[in-house]
């Protein structure tokens, strides 16, 4: 009677977790007169309890007393003995216990392998797996998930194929845990064939087992099939998880079905599953890309209403979405309630300032950024180096490119020499561009396209050709931005013939079809050239509509070579767009004052006033030497006025002189002109 009274208030110390009292009471039942198999549950029992207190020490004590009982390799006490020592990471003296006890039964292997498996020792997992066989030891339904994860993760194939082979002669070849394991370990493998034949032939199936050949497809980017067995799960009525969800709406994502990926992340919040942090991320994305603004704050409050703004990741997307939506308001409200701000935070609000072109805010951002004691990285520098490129800004391009180079991460990094050579080639500093693309180990069509923008903008056609000839020799295949430089600098240096050549080359040799970009580009090649024939039939053939950019290119190139005709029709055409530049209502004023149609001039007067369009004076940064200086069109009281403009001058004379486009005396009125006729 004391015996079974001591056992059960061992039985309930334990399920309370009161480890001390358990022991005390054990103590009292060792000295009782008392069955063998009553000990051995209870020290099984504390041996369970000891793994969850994590009490190693009492652990030992109960190993040395089953020890001394001559009970240590006891059937009941052997995956008890192993199970502890595996939870302690000490799995060389779990796997002397399996080798010494002569058991016959998986279960103290099966918790050994899993141990290996679970933390990472996948290598000993299938070392494990083959001696427990060894031993004549037959695997069951516990044994394989974990042998075949261990497999999987070491792209141990020839293994794999072992262990699915006595998987398939046995009778567990038709058991969904064991068929969801095998498809896990054949998608590591990149074997989408074998992981589809086995998810076909299961005559039951579960969500992982959906999960898994979905996310299979997806891991080897076929997305189509996947959308196809995501589209199947739902018709088979299988809960959809939250996993399934997110990975078949970020391949909507990455095969840029925004839409798509936005309808299944609003699909999500109306199922029990609801939205977590990744389905916020995904579909936050789909908003940045759509220009979604009010969609994505629904998602942002969703997202504050689910405690997920605190995450980095989360809210680094909605600084990224609110910028990408030109709503840097939000974007940086967002920035400044982020208590810990971290780099990748920091260069979420610099890329949304960046990508607008606003460069003072983003150039103090960053000084902000590294005042907090945090560098720029390659991403920080990928955003602002392109925006260096963009404004010209050459001083600060050339302290990025000392950064780089005083930092041995980025020896070798493409990306940000391209940026580089991007900077100098658009800053007129083509020498140092090439210098930079000649000290690279690896150039691409980036690298190229640069370079060949830069020597076109200055005029150097025949250099840019041979740049991109090396660049098809290389056999880099160009893209179709690398196509519009080079047609701009056959344009810039009136290379006819070589542009014509290209265009045809385009289509046939590189299967890049035109688009309006090349087009334009072809009609100021003939522009330029004076071909003006030629470049009204590219408008009227093209597969596209005209951009008022285009109508006003072909405008300007009539009223240089006297062509009223074909000017005053490109003219009407422009007038039709209502454009909202100014400049170009002061080209079609030029036109029609050329051609003496006073009456029509008249009305360019009539439209800029109804439309509310006022001609604001033309301005730029002047680059001084100490600083950047801005310079506006008649105002005479900037500091070096009386040195900026003999120096314009004489540039509109060397452009007059050498044929190029230069402020004519009709342009250089064209305020007066409207005037007069207002």
């Amino acid at each position: 009677m004391l015996v079974e009274s001591l056992y059960k208030s061992l039985g309930h110390y334990v399920s309370h977790g009161r480890l001390h009292d358990a022991f005390k009471t054990f103590s009292l039942l060792r000295h009782q007169p008392s069955p063998s198999d009553l000990l051995l549950q209870s020290a099984a029992s504390l041996l369970s309890s000891c793994v969850e207190a994590r009490s190693f020490t009492s652990g030992l004590q109960i190993h040395a007393h089953c020890v001394s009982s001559g009970v240590e390799y006891d059937p009941a006490l052997v995956p008890k003995l192993v199970t502890f020592y595996s939870a302690f990471n000490l799995h060389r003296e779990a796997q002397s216990i399996n080798e010494s006890s002569g058991i016959l039964h998986p279960l103290p292997w099966n918790v050994l392998i899993c141990s290996y498996a679970k933390n990472e020792l996948f290598e000993e997992a299938i070392a494990a797996y083959k001696r427990m066989v060894s031993k004549g030891i037959r695997p069951d339904a516990f044994t394989y998930p974990s042998v075949l994860k261990a497999c999987g993760e070491t792209l141990d194939f020839a293994s794999g194929k072992v262990v699915h082979g006595s998987i398939e002669v046995s009778s567990l070849k038709s058991s969904v845990y064991v068929c969801n394991a095998l498809i896990s370990m054949y998608k590591r493998f990149g074997n989408v064939g074998i992981a589809r034949r086995l998810f076909d032939r299961m005559s039951e199936r579960d969500a992982v087992s959906w999960n898994a050949v979905i996310s299979c497809y997806a891991t080897e980017g076929m997305w189509c099939e996947a959308f196809e067995l995501f589209d199947q799960m739902w018709v088979s009525g299988v809960e959809v998880s939250v996993i399934t969800w997110n990975i078949v709406s970020g391949g909507c994502l990455q095969t840029g079905d925004y839409a798509g990926a936005l309808g299944l992340v609003s699909r999500m919040r109306s199922f029990p599953t609801g939205l977590d942090h990744v389905a916020v991320i995904i579909g936050l994305k789909a908003c940045s890309l759509l220009g979604a603004r009010l969609l994505g704050k629904e998602i942002h409050c969703l997202a504050i209403r689910s405690s997920y703004d605190g995450i980095d990741n989360v809210r680094n997307t909605l600084i990224t979405m609110y910028s990408k939506c030109d709503d840097l308001r939000h974007a940086f409200i967002v920035f400044q309630q982020s208590e810990d701000k971290s780099l990748s935070t920091w260069n979420s609000i610099i890329a949304g300032y960046a990508q607008v072109n606003r460069s003072e805010e983003a150039s103090y951002l960053l000084r902000e950024m590294m005042l907090h004691g945090l560098q720029p990285n390659s991403i920080t520098l990928a955003s602002i180096l392109p925006l260096c490129a963009r404004v010209a800004n050459l001083q600060h391009g050339k302290e990025f490119h000392c950064y780089i180079l005083r930092r041995e991460c980025f020896k070798d990094y493409t990306m940000l020499r391209n940026s580089l050579v991007d900077v100098y080639a658009k800053s007129g500093e083509i020498v140092a561009a090439q210098r930079v693309s000649d000290l690279m180990k690896e150039r691409d069509e980036v690298t190229y396209t640069s370079l060949i923008d830069g020597y076109g903008n200055q005029g150097e056609g025949r250099v840019a050709l041979a740049l991109f000839n090396e660049m098809i020799t290389s056999g880099i295949k160009p893209d179709h931005i690398t196509m519009v430089a080079v047609l701009s600098a056959c344009s810039h240096s009136k290379l006819v013939h070589e542009g014509q050549k290209l265009f045809t080359e385009m289509q046939c040799e590189y299967n890049i079809r035109p688009c309006l970009q090349h087009f334009s580009c072809m009609v100021d090649l003939y522009g330029r050239a004076g071909l003006l024939e030629e470049a009204r039939d590219v408008i009227q053939r093209m597969p596209y509509e005209p951009s008022s950019a285009m109508w006003a290119t072909l405008l300007n190139a009539c009223h240089i070579y006297g062509n009223t005709e074909i000017g005053e029709w490109a003219a009407e055409k422009l007038l039709e767009m209502k454009p909202e530049n100014p400049g170009y209502y002061v080209l079609i004023a030029n036109m029609y004052a050329a051609a003496g149609s006073w009456s029509k001039l008249a009305e360019v007067r009539t439209f800029m006033r109804d439309l509310g369009v006022k001609k604001a004076p033309g301005s730029a940064w002047i680059d001084t030497g100490s600083g950047f200086s801005l310079f506006s069109v008649g105002d005479a009281s900037t500091p070096r006025a009386c040195e900026t403009y003999p120096l314009l001058d004489g540039l509109n004379q060397l452009m007059k002189d050498t044929g190029g486009y230069a402020i004519s005396e009709v342009q250089s009125s064209d305020d007066e002109l409207l005037q007069e006729v207002g």
